[in-house]
């Protein structure tokens, strides 16, 4: 029998999953306020990205010391610093996949092994071949990391406060990227050989991804996930308990502990469906633009800034990174994290797609501008700003929100492996761009795929904002669907 949720308006089967008593369950998590767990949980995940950031970035500037130490050239120099971006591909799909099926506790500090080791390998490699093998292993986990966060810590999110939990998880990021640079200006003024440099810049990524994995292991299952998939709402209720700190919340709300029934149909069926389908070209083909010139010209800064002033040594051109990232991008994320819950996530990407248009636009269009350093750092800082404060973190949170429990992660995984083909295409043919069309042409590509991705967010994605997960994705109505189709006629 199908009954009508009063608060949802969602039919679900009685009894059920669906039933008001797990909706209210889910209430308290949803209109709770914020606790210490979610700034423990907040931490814990957005450790993986400061992880992520610095092993990313700092390949660049290994390169710069790589280059000549291994006679590297073009295709080679472009190999390394793009192999970990598509093995990142691989793993958002993989590890997201798997935190649909078998639960996102389960594999949720798994991701930080795999990059740790990667890590530690690669600053091990005798030539570029092994280094280009040990760099992917690495990817996988980096890849890994992005659905596993992002899913665990909107499951867990209330929603006054969601949006905000979501940015600060990834805008740990723009931490790693300012780490990065000061290692590498510390390294490469010690006086170290330049063989044991490179090596010790790569290792170090390994640090805090270990530190970080006994923290994850104490992290338990999302009562969603609880919920929603395994029929479990006695642990869902407690674990919300847990979240909230209300020790009685448990005796207040009765709930039904029910068998599991996973639905027949496949994952790939649901995501396909018209509605979800528009929402995955949305998330995924942003993510894949917007990666195209972010990492293109992240990986490549140090070589943009050498195109920019050839004279200018390793050092001097590591300063200038250093203070982009301090002065542009670490505020971009601290703005984002401030306002998207009052903002919204359309408005924000909206806006930073179009002045990430814009600036690109503007270095591809005035010659000048490319020809005089502040500036080209001007309007340069004034992208990586407004990609912070913009689809940098929207095309991350937006994922997180808009998908069914049933397939979150898998979407979320792959919307993030298709943003990493985007991130390795640009990381790969930059340093082709900077040869062969200049920094001019390299910034004109910058701003149209940017355009390319402020229409795309116009025209096929949702505003999320200030809604429950079941809301957005239709959770309660889905399962009761699919539920009602296993029933013989």
């Amino acid at each position: 029998m199908l009954v009508k949720d009063s608060q949802t308006g969602s039919l679900a089967n009685e009894p059920s999953h669906t039933t008001p008593h797990a909706h209210d369950v889910l209430s308290q998590l949803d209109n709770s306020g914020l606790s210490r767990f979610h700034w423990k949980a907040m931490i814990t995940s957005g450790m993986g990205f400061f992880t992520d950031a610095y092993d990313l970035f700092i390949i660049g500037a290994a390169l710069t010391i790589l280059i000549p130490l291994w006679h590297l050239n073009a295709l080679e120099t472009s190999l390394v610093g793009s192999t970990s971006l598509i093995a990142a591909a691989l793993g958002s799909y993989v590890f997201g996949r798997l935190a649909d099926r078998i639960g996102r506790h389960a594999i949720y500090g798994l991701t930080l092994i795999v990059l740790a080791a990667g890590a530690i390998i690669s600053a091990l490699s005798p030539n570029i071949y092994f280094l280009l093998v040990f760099r992917f292993i690495m990817g996988l986990g980096i890849g890994g990391d992005y659905p596993l966060s992002a899913t665990l810590m909107s499951e867990y999110s209330n929603r006054k406060d969601r949006g905000k939990l979501i940015t600060m998880v990834f805008s740990m990021q723009g931490l790693g990227l300012i780490l990065g640079p000061l290692v590498a200006l510390v390294l490469l003024v010690s006086g170290l050989h330049p063989d044991l440099t490179w090596r010790i810049m790569l290792a170090l990524g390994a640090v805090p991804a270990l530190a970080t994995f006994y923290l994850r292991r104490q992290i338990e299952e999302t009562p969603r996930y609880a919920l929603i998939m395994h029929g479990n709402a006695e642990a869902a209720q407690q674990t919300i308990s847990n979240v909230t700190g209300n020790g009685t919340a448990k005796k207040n709300v009765k709930v039904q502990k029910q068998q599991a029934q996973q639905p027949k149909k496949s994952w790939l069926y649901l995501l396909f469906t018209p509605r979800f389908l528009k929402w995955i070209i949305g998330t995924a083909g942003t993510w894949f633009l917007l990666d195209i010139a972010y990492y293109g010209t992240t990986i490549s800064s140090p070589l943009v800034l050498k195109s920019l002033n050839s004279h200018a040594n390793a050092v001097t051109n590591m300063m200038y990174t250093l203070v982009i990232f301090v002065v542009a991008a670490m505020p971009g994320y601290i703005v984002a994290a401030l306002t998207i819950d009052r903002l919204g996530r359309k408005k924000i990407q909206c806006l930073g797609f179009a002045m990430m248009t814009l600036s690109y636009g503007l270095l591809a269009l005035v010659p000048g501008l490319t020809q005089s350093t502040l500036p080209f750092l001007s309007l340069y800082s004034l992208g990586y700003f407004f990609t912070e404060f913009g689809p940098n973190v929207t095309t991350f949170v937006y994922p997180a929100e808009i998908f069914p429990t049933m397939i979150r992660s898998s979407a979320h995984g792959l919307a993030a492996a298709l943003g990493k083909v985007g991130a390795f295409i640009g990381a790969f043919a930059f340093p082709y761009l900077l040869t062969s069309v200049k920094l001019p042409g390299a910034m004109g590509v910058a701003a149209v795929v940017s355009l390319l991705g402020l229409l795309l967010t116009i025209f096929t994605l949702p505003e999320p904002n200030q809604r429950s997960l079941e809301e957005i994705a239709g959770d309660h109505e889905l399962l009761a669907e699919m539920k009602k189709e296993q029933v013989p006629a």
